[in-house]
């Protein structure tokens, strides 16, 4: 079974070089200690932070950097962009009337990153 995600979840992006707490609003009114997320919290710079550095040359910066660097790669500070929910949601569990966030889903990244949950935030509400 899956965990339920919640605020202070870690989250790892496959192009950052950090791993970041994941920040949830207390919106849909549902708490495992914490407030609990749904899909939709995938907001870049409120509910997903800064990943470090980012090493994708999908990312203009960390492009044009490494272009200035006669092609070594060269990180710049990540800067999520992330347009689409997480995916996939719970099929069973709605919070604020979207699927609830657990702990195999993931997010996708215009720079060509993939955001997954490292560990929920809590160990004890499960989702079927």
């Amino acid at each position: 079974m899956a965990k339920q995600v919640c605020a202070g979840a870690l989250l790892e992006c496959s192009m950052g070089m950090a791993p970041a707490a994941m920040v949830v609003l207390p919106l849909n009114r549902v708490n495992t200690g914490t407030p609990a997320a749904n899909i939709m919290d995938h907001i870049p710079m409120l509910n997903i932070p800064p990943f470090g550095m980012c090493q994708s040359l999908a990312n203009p910066t960390v492009a044009a950097a490494t272009a200035a660097a006669l092609g070594v790669l060269t990180p710049m500070p990540c800067i999520p962009a992330t347009p689409a929910p997480w995916v996939p949601g719970c099929p069973t569990v709605n919070l604020g009337g979207m699927p609830a966030l657990q702990d195999s889903s993931k997010l996708n990244c215009l720079w060509a990153g993939v955001i997954s949950v490292s560990q929920p935030g809590q160990q004890t509400v499960s989702e079927p």
